[in-house]
């Protein structure tokens, strides 16, 4: 595949992405980023560099909270990321919205080959 429209396609979709995974808890950067590895097989393997501004975007528009945690034993301080209500009632909307627009493009594109 073309590397620039797969960027496309996964650019629109990683920030729903992003708050199912903070639906189910709390977590830190770098363990969404080996989430999102690790659940979708690697498609969608993508650096701090692309992560970390849509979690800034997703607080700034009150979808997400953060906070530090103090270190533990020989932890490290980290930053973690919690989904908000607003967060949570966006989600379902946005879930709502992807699962249409899956349907729609899976009816123009078919299912057989071209």
């Amino acid at each position: 595949m073309n590397p620039k429209y797969e960027r496309q396609l996964k650019k629109g979709v990683l920030e729903i992405l992003v708050l199912r995974l903070l639906a189910e808890e709390e977590k830190y950067g770098y363990q969404m980023l080996n989430e999102l590895r690790d659940k979708s097989r690697s498609m969608f393997a993508v650096k701090e560099g692309t992560l970390y501004p849509i979690l800034y975007r997703l607080e700034e528009d009150g979808l997400v909270a953060s906070r530090w945690r103090e270190p533990k034993g020989k932890e490290i301080s980290r930053k973690y990321y919690a989904i908000t209500a607003q967060g949570r009632e966006a989600l379902e909307e946005l879930r709502k919205l992807w699962f249409d627009f899956e349907e729609q493009v899976s009816e123009i594109l078919g299912k057989g080959s071209v």
